[in-house]
């Protein structure tokens, strides 16, 4: 009578061998998103009268703008600048974690996405 369950070909030690290189990406992602966290990046706008600073939680950190950047006529202009820089930091930071991420799972498309399954 065959044998039911299990699986042929030494499957058992492979799966330790998976489970052992998912349990040490899992470290090395804690790792990375650790140090992506004490990370900060900051970003100009107008030729540098409006910088921000993002941090690697994504969050503003700093702002500072240039007097000269202060118009009460065009706050709209101001407004616009502050955007900028803080989209353009917030891009930079996310890039940062996407490198650091894929170093790690070696472009499988972050969670694993590469897998067949």
């Amino acid at each position: 009578m065959a044998k039911r369950g299990g699986f042929p070909g030494g499957m058992p030690g492979n799966m330790n061998n998976i489970m052992k290189q998912a349990q040490k990406m899992q470290k090395q992602m804690e790792e990375a998103t650790k140090e992506l966290q004490e990370k900060e990046v900051t970003s100009s706008a107008g030729g540098g009268v409006v910088e921000v600073t993002v941090s690697g939680n994504r969050e503003v950190t700093k702002v500072k703008i240039d007097p000269e950047a202060v118009d009460p006529d065009d706050v709209e202009m101001l407004e616009d600048l502050i955007m900028a820089a803080t989209n353009e930091a917030l891009r930079q930071i996310e890039e940062i974690s996407a490198q650091s991420m894929s170093k790690i799972t070696g472009g499988l498309g972050g969670m694993g996405g590469g897998f067949p399954f």
